[in-house]
């Protein structure tokens, strides 16, 4: 059973959790929008996406798990915990079963949540439409033939899945409405969950160069993926500061700038650790510290309301 709660990666959910909770915080907020339609917090709506966001990560975990492995980026040269099939802990075909049934789950929990929140109707299918991306997008990071992450695309797909995705379409599923305002903080999250990836690249960036992996740090060069990293990081904390603003609601909005002092020392240690591979700690400061900018944001707005 450890070898599997291993393959999970359970130190990477809660910033797969980050854009539910901020988006179900701004569903609370919603009554101050004036909407013609209902706009409202529902608790159901908040576990299930939870549970949907649950079941795609550890879905990506598993096929990144063995996807790296069969394209030979696990090996003795890789920095970070050993892979469950890289070690031999897990078979392949093993681990394509866990994908399959992960795969069903999160696909039934996201049925579930679709009909739950908006019943039988186009929204239904548009959504239904998202969710079927969304496990693909899980899926092909780095499994099977062509795989995106291979070649740059994976920035692109978490600034959409763990923030405009994330954030805008949890708010949609508690009030049925959208609201422009809700794309900043959307875009704030996506960003500095892309800053997660990036670290990670940034660590990686010998031996996924050496691989064939040519993620977008591999592309521009490590000069370039710090100045790069430094622009994700100030744009979602300014995409945060930008809606507190415009709520004015009110200081408890600015509760987020609490961890500040943590971005800017992350920073600090990124642009003056020349080794790739000391990069490592880093890659879990930045995810827990979005993951707590994603709290202090949500109560904030609760508080604010």
């Amino acid at each position: 059973m450890k070898h599997w709660l291993h393959a999970f990666r359970l130190r990477t959910l809660p910033l797969a959790v980050s854009s539910i909770i901020v988006g179900s915080a701004l569903a609370c907020f919603a009554d101050n929008w004036r909407y013609s339609g209902p706009s409202h917090f529902r608790p159901v709506v908040l576990v299930l996406a939870l549970l949907t966001a649950v079941l795609l990560q550890i879905l990506s975990n598993l096929a990144n798990d063995l996807g790296d492995h069969q394209h030979g980026t696990d090996n003795s040269e890789r920095v970070g915990p050993q892979r469950a099939v890289q070690s031999g802990a897990i078979t392949p075909e093993q681990m394509r079963r866990a994908m399959l049934i992960c795969g069903t789950l999160a696909f039934l929990s996201g049925c579930a949540l679709i009909t739950v929140a908006l019943g039988l109707s186009f929204q239904t299918l548009a959504f239904l439409l998202i969710g079927l991306l969304a496990i693909g997008a899980a899926v092909k990071y780095t499994f099977g033939k062509n795989p995106y992450g291979y070649a740059g695309l994976g920035d692109i797909s978490v600034f959409l899945f763990f923030g405009i995705v994330g954030v805008c379409g949890t708010f949609h599923l508690h009030t049925t409405q959208f609201a422009m305002p809700v794309l900043l903080p959307a875009i704030g999250i996506g960003l500095l969950s892309t800053g997660v990836l990036n670290v990670n690249n940034m660590r990686d960036i010998v031996n996924d160069e050496a691989s064939g992996k040519r993620t977008l740090v591999v592309r521009m060069g490590p000069s370039n993926a710090r100045i790069y990293h430094t622009l994700l990081i100030i744009g979602g904390m300014l995409g945060l500061v930008g809606f507190a603003l415009m709520a004015d609601l009110g200081w408890t909005m600015w509760l987020f700038l609490l961890t500040s002092p943590v971005f800017l020392m992350h920073l600090y240690r990124v642009w003056s650790t020349p080794e790739p591979r000391a990069l490592d700690p880093q890659l879990k400061v930045l995810a827990l510290t979005t993951f707590f900018t994603a709290l202090l944001f949500a109560l904030g707005v609760i508080l604010a309301v």
